[in-house]
This record gives C-alpha cells, sequence and structure tokens, in this order.
C-alpha cells in the first residue's frame, strides 16, 4: 500500500531535510532571536515595526505565517532588510571568512592592530576578532575598539607576550595561554607593557550580564 504524501509545512522532518526560510516556525523563531539580540520588548518592536505585540508574538510562537507586508515592517522595527530577516541573503547554515577577506582596523600610533574573524550577520550574538600590540601598545582609544554595547560579555586569550587587562579601574597581568572573561559594557582596555610584540583573541557575546 502507497502511504500517503507528506504534508506541506509538516514538523516532521527528515534529519537531512533542509530547513525552510519561510515556514512560520522557522521565521518566528529568527524574530525572536533578532528582537532578543536587540535587547528589545513586543512592545518596543510594535511601536518601531507598526505591527502590533500580539501579532508579534504570534509570529514568533509559529502560530500565524506573517504577509509580506508585515514581514518588511518586522525587518524595518529590526533595521534589516527583507531579504535579511528571511535569511536570503545567507548561503545556507555554513559561513566561511577566508583569511584575506576578514576585516582589520585598528589605530597604528597606539601600536594596536586588529582584524574580525567573523562575519557580520544579523542577529550574530558573538564576535570573535584578533588583536596585535606593539610593545607598550594600548586598546581602547576614543577612536579605537573595544566599544560594546550593554550586556556584552568578553572572553580574551593571549596566544603570545603578556597583556594587562584594565577593567572598570583594577589591572590583570596575564600572560601567553592566560584566559579572561569580564562585562565588556564596563570602561577597559588592553595594555602590552613588555618589549616584545603581543597578541590575543578576542570573543565578545552579546546578552545578559552575569551580575
Amino acid at each position: 500500500m502507497t502511504p500517503p504524501p507528506a504534508v506541506q509545512g509538516s514538523a516532521a522532518q527528515s534529519p537531512t531535510a533542509a530547513i525552510d526560510p519561510l515556514d512560520p516556525v522557522t521565521i518566528g523563531a529568527r524574530v525572536k532571536a533578532l528582537r532578543e539580540s536587540e535587547s528589545l520588548s513586543l512592545r518596543e518592536l510594535a511601536l518601531r515595526s507598526g505591527v502590533s505585540a500580539p501579532m508579534l508574538s504570534q509570529v514568533e510562537r509559529g502560530e500565524t505565517s506573517p504577509t509580506l507586508t508585515v514581514a518588511a515592517r518586522i525587518a524595518a522595527g529590526l533595521e534589516l532588510r527583507l531579504s535579511q530577516l528571511l535569511r536570503l541573503d545567507e548561503d545556507g547554515a555554513v559561513t566561511i571568512v577566508r583569511a584575506g577577506d576578514r576585516s582589520r582596523g585598528g589605530a597604528k600610533r597606539r601600536g594596536h592592530s586588529f582584524e574580525v574573524m567573523t562575519a557580520a550577520q544579523p542577529g550574530q550574538r558573538a564576535e570573535l576578532s584578533r588583536h596585535t600590540l606593539a610593545p607598550g601598545g594600548a586598546t581602547g582609544a576614543a577612536d579605537d575598539p573595544p566599544m560594546h554595547e550593554p550586556g556584552s560579555r568578553e572572553t580574551a586569550l593571549v596566544e603570545r607576550g603578556s597583556v594587562v587587562l584594565v577593567c572598570d579601574g583594577r589591572r590583570y597581568e596575564l600572560g601567553a595561554g592566560d584566559c579572561v572573561t569580564f562585562d565588556a559594557d564596563l570602561p577597559h582596555h588592553f595594555e602590552n607593557p613588555d618589549a616584545g610584540e603581543a597578541a590575543f583573541l578576542a570573543v565578545v557575546s552579546a546578552g545578559l550580564r552575569r551580575s
């Protein structure tokens, strides 16, 4: 006996089935993740988008599929294009940043250079960067990152050399292999007190502070 065909949009999927970016459950989870990454309440997003809070709640729970007009308003409220909200700009679930494509910056006069190793994508809650400090160099001037949004946490791993983390007025000495995690929305910067070059990796995560 031939089994009945699967119902389109059914929650049951094979382990290898591709995720449909237009599925209401997928859209809802995407909207909620993006809203929370911006620390917005349903009411705040409703005010920014012109879509009512009850409708937004239904969308986030996957109970309704938003029309293109509603989806476009939600995207605008999140300061995104509709294609970004629906992930139509992304090529699958894996994103690769090649070594030559990293964004770079820093303040040469302060002996600091950095490169961002992760792609900048809407809703991404973590960023990996690599920092190099010349002898006597430092990060964190007014024109030089790190500058992070409220609630951010940062983890830094010293690759080579020695660095000093100055966080909220206190100094923490770190050597190669040492790892530190701290509230990155506090005033902070890194210094290289030695005569040799220092390098460290930093991961900044959005979210609630520990305290």
